[in-house]
Order: C-alpha cells, then structure tokens, then sequence
C-alpha cells in the first residue's frame, strides 16, 4: 500500500480560484527528449480584499528553468517549489508571470500532458494534463485566451497545429519553422491542444446556415488518408443536424481532427482542433466493420457537438463532469437516431448500459451522476457520467417534451455562453424555460444506484377500469444507505387481443385526453394510477422505448411475452419482452443446471423467434437485435451468487433449441440477405448484413453436433468481401476447436499483420474465446510482435476483452484469471496509471461470486494494494473495490 494514502477532493469543498488568468502566451520549441516550454500568464486576483492570498500554480514532472514576475527573475528565495505546485506567497493584485519549463515528451508513457505517438507530438490534457506541461491553475473554471508559438524541425515536423486561427507561418534559422494560433474564445486548460508530425491531410469544406465557409481538416498519418472519408461525412452531417435539432452553429473558420494511434480515450474534443484515437477516424470495407463505421458517427459527432456542450460552457468543477459529458452523450444519441433507426439505436444504447453502467451501480464503485468525491479524476470518465448521465437528460426530454426540451437548451445557450457552469445551472435552465419544477428530479444527479420498479396490473371487467400499481425502491450503494423516491418517467400501453394500442384515461380526466399509451410520472415509494373505460387488455407493456433507467419486476407468462414480441406496437418494448422472456427460460435452465434437473425449453420462445425471422415487414436491423440473446453479463446481474459456467451452459443450450427448431427460417433468412452489391456503410445495408450474421450465429450452434460447420464458417469467412462479414465468421471460428479455426487465424494475422488496428481485432477474438486453453493463448499473445504495454489499444484490445468480455474463463474456479489481471495490472500501472485503472473494475464485483472465488478475487486486490509505488489511479479503484 503507497506510504502516503492519497486524499479525497470533496464536491462540498469547492471554492472560486483566488486568480484569474485572463491570457496565455505559450512558446513550444519542440524536442523529443527536451521540448522547452515558455508561459507569459496574465494574472489578476479574484477574490475580495482581505490579506494577500498565494498563488499556488498546479505542477507535475516538470522541470522548472525559470520563473519572473512581471519582469523580474525570482530567486529560489521568492517561490516554494514541490513536486506538485509552484506558490507565489504575496503576489501582486495584477500581474504578468513567465514560467519556463522543459518536459521530456518521449518518455511520458502515462499520455497526459504532451507526448510522442509514432513521431508525433501530441497533447491529452483532460482532465489534469496541462500541469505536465507547464505551471498553471488547472482547473476547469479558470478560463483564458490562448495564443500559442510552435516551433520545430521542419522536415520532421512539416505539420504544426494548436487551437483557434492560424495567424502566422514561416521558416526560421536552423532548418526549423514556426506557426502562431490564436483562439479567440475563453477556455479551461484541459481544452489547449497542440499536435505536431508529418501528416496527411483531407481538406474539406462546410457551408454553416449564416453562409460562412469553414474549412475542415483531418490529419493522419501518410497512406492511411483515404480511409477518412466515412469520418469527414460523419463530421459534415454532425454540423448541419446541430444547427438543424439546437440552433447551434460552429463559431470559427478552420475545424481541425487529428487521429493518432496512441490515446488513453477515444478521443478529446480540444476546441477547434479535436485528437482521436484513429480507430475513430479509419475506415474503408476491408479494415472496417459496420460497428466501426457505427462508432466512428458516434465518437466524431460527439466531439463536434462539445463545441458547445463543453468548450463554449464548460464545467465549473470536475463533479459536474456529466454537465457536459451526459448532456454531449445524449446528443450524439439523438444524432445517430435521426442518422440510423431510432428504435434500433435506442435498443444498442440499452444493451450498453446494461452491460456496463448497471453492473457499476450494482458495485463498489457505484457513485452519482454527479459524484461527491474523487481521489483520482481519471478515474470519474465512467459509464455513469456518461451513459447515465445521457438517461438522465433524455427523462427531461420525456418529461419536458422535444419542444420543451429545445425551449431549456436555447435558455442555457444563452444564459451560460463562455461559462463554467454546474449541473444545477443546466436544470434551472430547463426548469425556467418550461415553468416546471424539477426539484425530485434532480435526484437523479445525486442519488447512486438503479432504481427498482415492481408493477402489477388488475384489470376489473365490472366497471370497466385497469388499476396499475408500481413501487420503487433505489438499493443501498456505498455512501448511500437510504434513498429517496425518484421522479421516473415511465411509459406504458395496453393492448387488445388484436394487439392494438388501447387509448388509455387516467382517472379525472376527460375522455378528450385518452392517447394509446402514457407516460406516468411515478414519484412515490407506491402508486396506483387508474385508467377508466378500458377494454379487455390481453397485455401489458411497460417502460415503452426504455424511458428509464431501472430495473423491473413484473409477473408475466410466457405466451403475453411472446404475444409482446409479436405485437407491441413500441419497438424497443417489443424487443425487451423478448429479452425478459430469453432472461426467465435461462434463469430457470441455470436453477435446473445446479439442481441437476434439466427440462426442456418452453418451445413458445423458438417460435415467437420465428414469428419475428418471418415477418418481412420488420426493419432487419430490427429484426437482428429481436432475436439476440441477453448477454451473458446481464444475467449474470439477475443472479444473487453469479453461476458463469452455468449461464454458459444455459446460453448455449437456448442458441442450439432455436437453432434446431428454426433450421429452415435461418437458412432461408441467411440466404436472402446473402448480396453480391459492393459495400455501403449505409444503415439499410448494415442491418441486412446485422441479420445475416446474427442467423449465423444461430447456425454455428450447431457446431458440437454437425461437423460440416466449421468449414463452412471458414469457408465463410475465406469468400468475404467486407470486415463485417470477415469477423463474423470468424468470431464464430474461434469457440470451435479443429483446423479452421487456426487456419482462420493464422490467415487473418497475415493478410493485416501491417494495419495495427485490424491486428488489434485479432487480438480480442482470441482474447474472448470460450475454448478451455483461452488465458495460455492471451499469455502467449503477450509476448508476440502485435502486442505492446504501452500502446492502450493493444492492452484493451487483448487484456481489457478477457477480463471484461470473457465471464466464462475470467472467472474460472482455479482464479487463475484474476492472477494474470492482477499481474497485468501491477506491471501496467508506472507505464500508464489511466489505463490500467480503467481496467480494473471487473475484479471488484466479487461479492456477486461464490465464496471460492471472492476469497480469491480479494486476496488479488489486496496484492495489488501491497504494491510499492502504486499509483493514486489504480489505489482508488482497488481500495473502494475493497470497502
């Protein structure tokens, strides 16, 4: 354990800077080993009168060359220097300071602050980066303009980019040149960038809806240019739908985006000069799967839309991380919606949360949308902040409407432009446009955990009205023993035998107001909302398009899921009711499995899966998620003592029923939507190919009993003409064990072994194996060509899958996967604390286990505590995995 524990920052402990800094005048003479680094910071005290407050400037792992104020050199006698601050005791009220620092950019493996990627300087400094660059308060509510000199070899170095305008260029003495940026908007330090490397560059143009002309750049490296045109798109679509959906318009003339293939993040939205990790810019069909393509619209319009949902208002403090993070989340959302299919977009955002932000709110590490303390802020960019954060501001929109919603964004716009704000600043905002109050709301900022909905419906045929009553419950979560009711936003319709939306009145109201389908505001531990005049309902559905958040007990058969599956006029409802119904049957076969007592599955399941293959009026894209199994992590969470061999075996036992019992429904859909067209990433082509594959997968299951499988998957996988295609096979190929599977491998590593980011798919594949020798193969890897500890994508590409996407081999019995975790984590943690920070939480769900395997995973946590020279990064997540 690390001699000086490190100390939680606590929200309630926040006060304003005690200066401001109105300017920046960098100067960057560039060196891979010795980068200088000059700033002239113009400073004037915020606080009122009193005694003379010091200005304690933010520092780490830099050398100091210098220090004067205004003018003056100060002797070690004018300053205190430690190895996290510079203190000026007695400045004056306004003056002007110039540091000089030199930093060794090549040997910062943890990439926070400027580093070298593959001979390009480039920046991270979110969230506490720009202390490793130069003395500063770096904070998010300390704004200032910008104004940064790069200078550096020309030849090696023809590239020179930081934030704002480029206001000058030339050649200087030495064979070096120089470029001069200037941006004009007040921003935090975590948002500076600066990027310098011989580059490639896809240069194009956008017309905003004011008629000015912005010009937009791409960077990377050479001979991988022409797989950015999926991303300049992605980036085109983004500027038009903002200013489209939020009146919201870019405000410089030059966009620039720089990928490089070292990034602890997918990427960073650094005003008007944006870096990502390239997996979120390259793309062409041989590289790239229909997920990639996916992603990359996601990550570049997420990015874009923080120009104003992050740079132009920003954060006050890092508690409020999800005021800018949640709120951009919820907007690239809704973007990709109106790019895709709504439903289906909505349901692959569900899958997501319930596979990574419900497990955290179920766990140690369970904290607020707005957290109250932090040791290490890195580790708070958490699917809470972000994918909770993005519920919690699309149950505004529910509750406020679109156009209500619009009306409170206008109203922040406006009130907060150039600002750091909070949370509640946002929610006054929405409240004040609207002449609501959101007061109750607003406990989902606060409150941790997943709220628990218990619903039960009784229908009275005498009088012709439907009593529907709901509890909630929030679980305990640490810090939070008691919980208060919630304002949840719940969507329900009834239907008829005919399967129609019945209209529905609550009780006291006019008849005028009955709508089939209502969205109830549950705000009480118990309710009852009564509808009048109803006819028969023959189902209930509940929770419509995923409203909320929660979780939800509620009695249904098995023929009224297969009748919502059939009918439910609600796509994501009608998605879900297959979901529950797949999550009961394997819930009881797991319960059979222990008990040694295994029956049959429910045949009704099979053909209500059959019922969707032959409805050819359903959007394939759709049809492809209706018929996916729950993960097995998602009932892994319905368990009190997770059983992984069980579920396994459960899962697989489904997939082989369905495949048997729909052999001819998935040949003839496989068939149908086998196309000989060229590839498009188009979502009508995506969804084909979704469906294509997901009835493969289906196929495959019959692999134990059918030798013709395999080659047929190899064969597959041999004639495809596109990524999407090509992996699916070939994940396939992986769980079953022969000949083709190596053969696949070995060919797949040697058509790609020159495209690292195709290698890291390689990679995972053999990483999330369900095969028994799984971990000796990822040890193997370890030490193979394509591996590397200091690239994060290698490490989350190979370590990251097995531990967080392989529940079967992670967790077996003899904890032989929680000792390589541990091992990878204690010799990742002096490289890049981030990453393997990031990578640890799945070793802190151990009560959820057997007795065995706690004993095991807590033992592993308690050597990684026992370490030497642990960083505050990994301590935190160990320690509060420990609490």
């Amino acid at each position: 354990m690390p001699q000086d524990q490190p100390t939680a920052i606590h929200r309630q402990d926040y006060r304003p800077p005690d200066y401001r800094i109105e300017t920046v005048d960098l100067e960057f003479d560039l060196e891979p080993s010795a980068t200088r680094v000059k700033a002239r910071l113009a400073i004037t005290a915020a606080y009122d009168g009193g005694a003379v407050r010091p200005l304690v400037l933010h520092g780490d792992a830099l050398e100091l060359m210098s220090v004067a104020l205004d003018g003056r050199v100060l002797g070690a006698g004018d300053y205190a220097l430690t190895d996290k601050s510079l203190t000026i005791a007695k400045p004056p009220a306004t003056f002007t300071l110039d540091i000089e620092t030199r930093i060794n950019p090549a040997a910062n493996t943890q990439l926070s602050g400027l580093y070298v990627s593959n001979n390009v300087f480039c920046t991270q400094c979110e969230a506490e980066g720009f202390r490793r660059i130069t003395y500063f308060l770096d904070r998010p509510d300390v704004m200032a303009v910008y104004r940064t000199t790069i200078r550096a070899d020309r030849a090696q170095y023809p590239v020179l980019l930081s934030n704002g305008n480029l206001v000058e260029q030339r050649d200087i003495e030495g064979g070096r040149h120089m470029a001069v940026w200037h941006d004009p908007f007040p921003k935090p330090s975590y948002l500076f960038a600066l990027v310098a490397g011989d580059l490639a560059c896809n240069e194009d143009h956008f017309t905003t809806r004011s008629g000015r002309d912005v010009t937009l750049r791409i960077f990377v490296e050479h001979g991988k240019v022409e797989r950015t045109g999926y991303a300049m798109d992605c980036l085109k679509r983004s500027m038009r739908w903002d200013e489209e959906r939020f009146g919201l318009e870019y405000d410089l003339d030059l966009f620039n985006i720089v990928a490089v293939s070292d990034f602890n993040m997918g990427a960073m939205e650094n005003k008007s000069l944006n870096v990502f990790n390239d997996r979120y810019i390259l793309a062409d069909p041989q590289t790239a799967t229909d997920a990639d393509y996916a992603g990359i619209e996601t990550v570049v319009s997420h990015e874009y839309f923080h120009n104003w949902t992050g740079d132009r208002i920003t954060c006050r403090d890092w508690f409020q991380l999800s005021l800018k993070e949640g709120l951009t989340v919820f907007r690239d959302h809704e973007f990709s919606s109106d790019q895709r299919s709504r439903p289906v977009t909505r349901i692959q955002n569900v899958r997501a949360l319930r596979a990574r932000q419900f497990p955290e709110d179920g766990g140690p590490l369970a904290h607020p949308v707005r957290p109250d303390s932090y040791i290490e802020i890195n580790n708070f960019y958490t699917a809470t902040i972000y994918e909770k954060g993005a519920e919690l501001i699309g149950m505004m929109q529910t509750v406020l409407g679109r156009d209500g919603f619009r009306k409170g964004m206008d109203l922040y716009v406006q009130r907060h432009d150039g600002q750091a704000v909070t949370c509640d600043d946002f929610a006054a905002a929405m409240a004040d446009a609207n002449g609501v109050d959101l007061g109750q709301f607003k406990l989902w900022y606060s409150q941790a955990g997943t709220p628990e909905l218990t619903i039960e419906g009784k229908y009275d045929a005498r009088d012709g009205s439907y009593a529907l009553s709901v509890a909630q419950r929030c679980p305990p979560t640490p810090g939070q023993p008691d919980k208060q009711p919630m304002h949840i936003p719940l969507a329900v319709g009834l239907l008829d035998a005919q399967g129609r939306d019945i209209r529905l009145q609550l009780d006291g109201e006019d008849t005028s107001a009955a709508t089939p389908g209502r969205v109830l505001a549950v705000t009480a531990p118990q309710q009852t909302f009564r509808f009048r005049n109803v006819p028969e309902p023959r189902a209930l559905s509940v929770n419509r398009g995923f409203s909320a958040p929660v979780n939800i007990t509620l009695k249904q058969s098995g023929a009224e899921r297969a009748f919502l599956m059939g009918h439910d006029s609600d796509p994501v409802a009608r998605w879900e009711a297959g979901q529950q119904f797949a999550t009961d049957l394997m819930l009881k076969r797991v319960d059979e499995i222990q008990r040694h007592a295994v029956s049959a599955y429910d045949p009704a399941f099979a053909e209500a899966i059959g019922q969707i293959l032959r409805d050819d009026g359903l959007e394939k894209a759709f049809a492809a998620e209706a018929i996916a199994l729950p993960g097995a992590d998602y009932l892994a969470e319905r368990m009190a003592v997770v059983d992984v061999e069980a579920i396994h075996a459960a899962r697989e036992a489904l997939r082989v029923t369905i495949a048997q019992a729909l052999r001819r429904d998935l040949g003839r859909i496989f068939d149908a939507n086998t196309s000989g067209a060229p590839f498009s990433p188009d979502a009508e082509s995506a969804g084909r190919r979704a469906l294509r594959n997901a009835v493969l997968s289906y196929q495959a299951a019959l692999a134990a009993d059918d030798p013709g499988v395999a080659p047929h998957l190899l064969d597959l996988y041999r004639a495809a003409d596109n990524m999407t295609d090509r992996m699916a096979a070939l994940r396939l190929l992986v769980d079953v064990a022969g000949s083709e599977r190596q053969a696949a491998l070995d060919d797949f590593y040697e058509r790609y072994r020159d495209d690292p980011l195709v290698v890291d798919k390689w990679l995972s594949l053999q990483a999330v194996s369900a095969l028994p020798d799984t971990l000796d193969r990822v040890k193997a890897l370890l030490g193979h060509p394509a591996f590397a500890m200091e690239k994060p994508n290698k490490v989350r590409a190979l370590i990251g899958a097995f531990t967080a996407s392989n529940p079967l081999r992670y967790h077996a019995a003899d904890g032989s996967g929680y000792a390589f975790h541990a091992e990878r984590t204690l010799a990742l943690d002096p490289i890049n604390p981030q990453v393997a920070a990031r990578l640890l939480a799945p070793l802190g769900r151990w009560q959820r286990f057997d007795a065995a395997r706690q004993a095991k995973m807590k033992a592993e946590l308690q050597r990684i505590l026992a370490a030497p020279k642990l960083s505050p990064d990994v301590y935190e997540i160990a320690s509060k995995s420990l609490a």
